[in-house]
């Protein structure tokens, strides 16, 4: 009984609830190009956190079945992305993984940690 004189007096700004990339890629007034434009973004930015934090040398048929979900996840996450920070998210932690890996390589360069070595199987 009170939630529907709620909902019926609510006016919601589409625009002030947009992340920056939705309004960055104007979901407000062309929504279809820019969910596209956010799903690549989101798309090669996880690509981009995958293969910084996570990648293995791995078989070809194992990454494209990765690649695979990972793009069925970001049709997911793009819907997310509108009103959740999710591309921002993985820009941070594109960041993080970025700094990460570049300490690493230059404590391996340094000779502090020694270099990765070879699994047998």
């Amino acid at each position: 009984m009170f939630l529907p004189v709620v909902l019926s007096n609510a006016s919601v700004n589409v625009n002030e609830r947009l992340t920056f990339f939705g309004r960055l890629y104007g979901l407000d007034t062309n929504p279809e190009l820019g969910m596209w434009l956010l799903f690549i973004t989101i798309f090669i930015l996880s690509v981009i956190v995958y293969i910084l934090g996570f990648a293995r040398k791995i078989k070809l048929w194992q990454n494209i079945v990765i690649y695979i979900v990972m793009f069925i996840g970001c049709l997911i996450l793009t819907f997310f992305g509108a009103f959740l920070p999710v591309a921002e998210s993985l820009i941070v932690a594109a960041i993080v993984l970025g700094l990460y890996r570049f300490r690493l390589h230059r404590e391996r360069k340094a000779g502090n940690i020694p270099p990765k070595q070879k699994e047998v199987r």
